[in-house]
């Protein structure tokens, strides 16, 4: 009885996991699939051909890597040194201040993008490559923020006491000792930011519109225009990066630092 329970509970769960995905499979390969028919009438390789010569995919994909890659390192240079500073120093108003790198998940997304395209557009960013990583790092510092004070907690601060007391400066303790410890959390938020960023969609629409086209705002346009075989296909293409830098994380994500999300 126990078996039968668990074997029902794992089935469940692939079905919850793999049953939505298996409709972009099979809209990838559907070529005619019409009312009232349960399955394609035809399926066939024709979209994914038609993808692999899209110009238009690949300068997707191209710009939404530079996007990432661009918010990544900007989001990590504030996020490192803030990260070490709320973890080691008797910073005033600390909780305000990691509240208030919570707000934009506090409140709905799409209101928080708004007000921010608003503001990017007034400094003539809209519509440009610098407004769309603008955008992005709002999102992102939230994670790379908490992340990173989580990263710097979870190290023993007598290591880098002890240093001090043989005569080492605060900056070469913290280039010697604090950023080496924590180098494999710093990787996993900068890969948790780059997928954060290659997959955000409402800021980018909203700010880079129509001139910036990553791959979600593509899917996006191809959805619109019915052409669901092409969305399918976009949406699986996104899906691939994501699952290989979620295992990375997965991989240097500790978890002496997820314990120390609730002490920051």
């Amino acid at each position: 009885m126990r078996t039968a329970t668990r074997l029902l509970a794992i089935a469940v769960v692939v079905f919850l996991i793999f049953g939505p995905l298996s409709s972009f499979v099979i809209w990838s390969f559907a070529e005619k699939w019409y009312w009232p028919n349960v399955f394609p009438q035809q399926m066939g390789l024709f979209y994914w051909l038609k993808i692999a010569r899209s110009a238009d995919l690949l300068r997707s994909l191209q710009l939404g890597v530079v996007v990432a890659v661009l918010v990544t390192g900007m989001t990590l240079l504030t996020a490192v040194p803030l990260g070490y500073a709320l973890a080691r120093w008797r910073v005033p108003a600390k909780p305000v201040i990691l509240m208030l790198f919570l707000l934009p998940q506090a409140f709905p997304q799409l209101p928080v993008f708004a007000n921010t395209a608003v503001i990017l557009y007034r400094f003539d960013l809209g519509a440009t490559v610098p407004g769309v990583v603008l955008i992005h790092m709002v999102g992102a510092l939230v994670f790379a923020v908490w992340t990173m004070t989580a990263v710097f907690k979870s190290i023993p601060s007598e290591l880098e006491e002890a240093a001090v007391n043989l005569g080492a400066s605060r900056l070469r303790t913290f280039m010697g000792i604090a950023l080496p410890l924590a180098m494999p959390g710093i990787i996993a938020s900068a890969l948790l930011v780059f997928l954060y960023s290659l997959d955000e969609f409402t800021g980018t629409l909203l700010v880079g519109a129509p001139f910036v086209v990553t791959l979600p705002v593509f899917m996006y346009n191809a959805a619109q225009g019915y052409e669901l075989q092409v969305a399918s296909i976009t949406a699986l293409l996104l899906m691939i990066p994501g699952v290989v830098l979620l295992l990375l994380m997965e991989r240097y994500l500790k978890a002496e630092y997820l314990a120390m999300f609730g002490r920051v």
